[in-house]
């Protein structure tokens, strides 16, 4: 920080420099293959319903892997998520873990959903709410819109973006 406005980020006794920084306020699973009943496939999408493991809330699994350079060769990394409703959080997600067994490594986490104090305008470090459990990403979408409003000072028009990849590219 510099008079107040971010001028980088130290990590590791290196200076990446910026102007402006977007990021989460907080800051998994690791397995040799991918869950059962998905054919193999590099990355998944698993949803299990609030009403199938007695939930106000679904779970959550997205798993991915070396396809998507994040994971070492032979490697998946799952990631499962809900909202935390009683005071055993690892057992509400027990029926999303019990499929990735066995697993290499397990990272328990719980998080707090924080949001930002401010918009961001006068220090120049704009901060996104805590992601939610969901992994298809619909709050996200809207948080990155927010954000771009509150970095940019207007709605980002992608009416216009249509237009200009038409103009370029002469697609509809």
């Amino acid at each position: 920080m510099q008079n107040g406005k971010v001028i980088g980020v130290k990590s590791e006794g290196e200076i990446a420099r910026c102007k402006k920084l977007t990021c989460d306020p907080s800051y998994s699973i690791i397995c040799d293959r991918v869950e059962k009943n998905t054919s193999n496939a590099s990355s998944c999408q698993i949803i299990i319903p609030h009403n199938q493991v007695n939930q106000k809330s679904d779970i959550y699994v997205c798993m991915i892997s070396s396809a998507h350079n994040v994971a070492a060769q032979g490697k998946y990394i799952a990631v499962a998520s809900t909202t935390v409703e009683t005071k055993e959080p690892e057992k509400e997600i027990r029926a999303a873990l019990e499929p990735l067994e066995p697993t290499e490594q397990k990272f328990i986490s719980i998080s707090d959903f924080l949001v930002p104090k401010d918009l961001g305008t006068e220090s120049q470090i704009f901060i996104t709410p805590t992601c939610d459990a969901t992994t298809h990403f619909e709050m996200t979408c809207d948080d990155i819109k927010d954000i771009y409003k509150r970095m940019m000072g207007s709605e980002f028009d992608f009416e216009e973006m249509k237009q200009k990849k038409n103009d370029m590219y002469g697609e509809d």
